[in-house]
């Protein structure tokens, strides 16, 4: 068939990807969004966009309304991706049924490997080596007899049969865990695929995670395009991959790709697949065993790593599969193995904190700098720009940063990531780009000296070299290499930040991994979520520890406990929320937990701030207009305007991030409030912003804005003052950012109220 028009059932960054290689491909293209999506980058730049009834993930599984839409726009073919709704058999044929070409394979390939376990059984048909597992639907008695029959000191893994990206799987060590990990597996299973069955096989504890990538025309044509290194995992979710597989013995890498090429061409297989097994790092040879795990039949969120060794464009591949060409057509038919050029490798940029102990929370906000690195070899697919706010309801991807080099020595690419990532500027969320560095830079890594549990193990001196190479954004020196640190000395910094150091005070503040109790009893969240499940209401007793509620987060469960005995008063989340970290969940107020009539409360004063926190809001407070009428009003009744009037009416909402604000001037002496509200930021306003981020439905311009305040000692420039200045003209000149300046300003003595009686001039 001619496809003319592709409709991406999708969002984020591979929105994003569909969307320009179909674009590239000559193809009209639209692009579907939930209600809470709007302002993501895929919408704005699709030729079409059409909203979905509904937010956040539902909106974007609701078939009849994805289908609805292509038939709407005259849309040929359906683009899924991955995730979401790209391994659904009932969606591929409901497309087909429509007349409507889905964009992988057909759905009785689709049904066959989105079943883990009919995958496996195939597999062993084909002579393909698995690990010993169960059948499906697997109970709580054929886990347990499953368990018993490993060798001493085995260890098992559940999976989820319909579904892979680490949700639904949980390691199993004795039989006392079984029970809670087949619960806690099958329900994000259910959630992530809508099949909440799982099943078992034997894990290993130190293997290396190889990926064959394949592909087929479905007549009769099937070629594998090198393999995958996936072994950098934590908790079965992977964090950098590498085409190819560095340090992989030839005749072992040979073997498991016949193994992928014979399941693939037995299906005779159509668009692109995946192949996925293990290897035991311990017993790398030609020789060595080697086990099938499952079969990915979509894209996967790594093809970027082989699209660039190979030189391939992999969407565009299956563009062209889905109208019909054959392999022999785009030049991949038989002949001489394609060879990879050199090694590429992907990092995986989330948005997340990492606690001191290394737990993982998911982050977010409002992105405020946006800045990929360029220049030959790399490449950045994503989703974020200057100005938008991501939301906790999708995936913590914000971006994936590769690295191409052809080079034989894997080294060279390694440090050509490291490189990459450093000059990748974000600001306004956090991300784990520190710690993928340290990752990088480790000699075991770089020296192929890794299985999947390499961050398991390595993990205490991964923080502290991640720590060590943390960007503090203030300075802005991303371009740098990763070992910049904070001038101790710099007065600014610590006035500004709180100190030197990796980020401050910042994830070693959270006090666990997903909630911490408040002295007030508040039982906060310290990542962002969905509520899936509430199991206390107000009036409930609980005890130090005990399970109130249950949230999405990362792709996992997490547990919300009681961070200590007492009575539930409040419950402040419902299922199917989604909330920010810091959110209040609940307020369990401190009692003891004997037995009726024994209780003891303490009165809580909802109302009360801490004295600290109330000094911060207090200093701040001196720096606004409103602190001080007077000057505001003397300006206003000469139809004059303030400085921070001009910021606010010249900066995009929300973008503006001052410089120095709480700073005074050095030469004064008295009580620091009173000189903090008559002499706020020592009459020069800096920082950055964004502008016109909504003209032309482009990103916005980041810009250096400064502004001399004429109410405070008429703008005069004083010590801290002209730092200030020096500081933001020396990030605009290493940032070549535009620099607005309002340039008000006199001179003269101080008089009345901090102002200035200014000698015009």
């Amino acid at each position: 068939m001619t496809i003319t028009t592709v409709l991406v059932a999708n969002r984020g960054e591979i929105a994003v990807r569909l969307l320009r290689a179909a674009a590239e491909a000559g193809l009209k293209t639209v692009a579907v969004y939930s209600e809470d999506d709007a302002e993501s980058l895929h919408v704005k730049i699709a030729d079409v966009a059409h909203p979905l009834a509904g937010a956040g993930v539902p909106a974007y599984l609701d078939i009849e309304q994805l289908v609805e839409a292509a038939q709407t726009h005259g849309a040929d073919a359906v683009h899924p991706g991955y995730g979401f709704l790209s391994e659904n058999t009932t969606f591929a044929s409901r497309c087909e049924d429509a007349g409507i070409a889905f964009i992988g394979p057909t759905p009785d390939t689709l049904s066959l490997f989105g079943d883990k376990v009919r995958a496996r059984d195939l597999a062993r048909e084909l002579e393909v080596p698995v690990m010993p597992g169960t059948g499906s639907p697997t109970t709580l008695e054929d886990a347990r007899r499953f368990l018993a029959s490993l060798p001493a000191g085995a260890t098992a893994i559940v999976k989820a049969v319909g579904g892979g990206g680490g949700r639904g799987m949980r390691i199993v060590r004795s039989a006392d865990e079984v029970e809670d990990a087949l619960s806690r597996a099958s329900a994000e299973a259910a959630a992530a695929f809508g099949n909440g069955d799982v099943y078992l096989e034997q894990f290993i504890e130190a293997p290396r995670h190889i990926e064959v990538q394949v592909v087929g025309d479905g007549l009769g044509g099937v070629v594998a395009l090198g393999d995958r290194d996936c072994s950098i995992q934590r908790r079965h979710q992977k964090l950098i991959e590498i085409a190819p597989s560095p340090h992989l013995p030839e005749g072992l890498r040979d073997r498991i790709t016949s193994a992928a090429v014979r399941m693939a061409a037995h299906v005779d297989y159509r668009s692109l697949g995946t192949f996925e097994f293990l290897v035991d790092s311990r017993e790398l040879a030609d020789d060595a065993d080697f086990a099938f795990i499952e079969a990915n039949p979509r894209l996967q969120v790594e093809h970027t790593v082989t699209e660039e060794v190979m030189g391939i464009d992999l969407v565009q591949t299956q563009l062209a599969i889905a109208g019909g060409a054959a392999l022999g057509e785009l030049g991949l038919g038989e002949g001489p193995r394609r060879e990879p050029r050199g090694f590429a490798i992907q990092a995986r940029v989330n948005m997340e904190v990492m606690t001191p102990e290394g737990d993982v929370l998911p982050g977010g906000g409002l992105l405020t700098a946006f800045s990929a690195p360029s220049g030959p070899g790399l490449r950045t697919d994503s989703f974020g720009y200057s100005g938008y706010r991501t939301s906790p309801r999708y995936d913590s991807l914000l971006a994936k940063v590769i690295a191409h080099t052809t080079s034989p020595d894997f080294g060279a690419a390694a440090t050509k990531t490291v490189r990459a990532l450093a000059e990748f500027r974000i600001e306004g969320v956090e991300t784990n780009r520190a710690f993928l560095q340290a990752i990088l830079c480790h000699p075991d890594f770089r020296a192929g000296n890794y299985s999947t549990n390499f961050i398991e193990n390595h993990l205490p001196e991964l923080l502290r070299e991640a720590a060590a190479q943390t960007h503090v954004e203030y300075v802005r020196e991303a371009p740098r290499y990763a070992g910049a640190r904070v001038d101790a000395s710099d007065p600014l910094a610590v006035l500004t930040h709180g100190g030197a150091g990796p980020r401050g005070a910042g994830p070693a503040a959270v006090g666990g991994l997903d909630a911490a109790g408040g002295q007030d009893g508040s039982v906060v969240a310290h990542l962002q979520g969905t509520v899936v499940s509430v199991e206390v209401s107000p009036g409930a007793e609980v005890t130090a520890g005990q399970l109130l509620l249950v949230m999405e987060a990362m792709k996992m469960q997490h547990e919300i406990t009681a961070p200590h005995s007492g009575i539930v008063r409040r419950v402040n989340v419902e299922v199917g929320d989604t909330i920010y970290a810091g959110h209040v969940l609940a307020l369990v107020e401190a009692a003891e937990i004997t037995g009726a009539g024994s209780l003891t409360t303490e009165e809580v004063d909802l109302d009360f701030i801490r004295p600290d926190l109330a000094e911060v809001q207090t200093r701040r407070s001196y720096t606004d207009d409103a602190a001080r009428p007077e000057a505001i009003e003397k300006r206003h009744s000469r139809g004059l305007r303030t400085a921070r009037e001009n910021i606010a009416d010249l900066c995009d909402p929300g973008t503006f991030v001052e410089y120095g604000g709480l700073t005074l001037p050095m030469n004064m002496v008295g009580q620091i409030d009173e000189i903090a509200r008559r002499y706020p930021h020592d009459a020069m306003i800096n920082g950055i912003g964004s502008v016109n981020g909504r003209l032309f439905d482009k990103p916005a311009s980041e810009c250096v804005v400064m502004s001399y305040d004429y109410t405070v000692l008429a703008g005069t420039q004083g010590g801290i003052n002209h730092r200030k200045t020096d500081r933001m003209l020396e990030i605009a000149g290493e940032w070549s950012l535009p620099v607005v300046l309002f340039t008000e300003g006199g001179g003269g003595r101080a008089g009345g109220n901090g102002n200035m009686d200014a000698v015009e001039g």
